[in-house]
């Protein structure tokens, strides 16, 4: 079996910060999938994605940039912001029974097969990533 060198198809699609970016991006997602025989990642992509970009309109008030990419092995799901003055990256945290909040990237990471978190190396922003494989086992 040989090593696949092609590089990924890339889906990107952008968007204010607004209380509708969390479903203009769940649908591209889905629709990426669906493109791609991808049906069976779906679910999860698209609670990932909502989370990650629900975050973005909450917290880094900057507009979205989400980007799939689709390979052979994998779908890499990256939801990237321009806000200004990033503090700290954001991490997972566990909420107290009580919180009514800070529980989707404790979720994201807990569903998905890989994640991280990069900052831009200029300009302030960032993107937040999950990877799903497309085999699980």
């Amino acid at each position: 079996m040989g090593v696949c060198t092609e590089p990924p198809l890339t889906h990107s699609v952008f968007t204010p910060s607004t209380p509708t970016a969390p479903k203009i991006c769940r649908d591209f997602v889905r629709s990426v999938l669906a493109a791609s025989g991808l049906d069976h990642l779906a679910e999860v992509a698209v609670l990932c994605t909502s989370e990650l970009v629900t975050n973005v309109h909450q917290h880094a008030k900057g507009d979205v940039l989400l980007v799939a990419a689709v390979e052979p092995a994998h779908v890499r799901i990256e939801v990237r912001d321009d806000g200004p003055g990033l503090v700290r990256l954001p991490a997972p945290r566990r909420a107290e029974s009580g919180d009514t909040h800070g529980r989707g990237l404790f979720l994201v990471y807990a569903m998905a097969d890989l994640c991280g978190v990069t900052a831009a190396a200029v300009g302030g922003g960032k993107g937040v990533w999950f990877q799903l494989n497309v085999v699980t086992g």
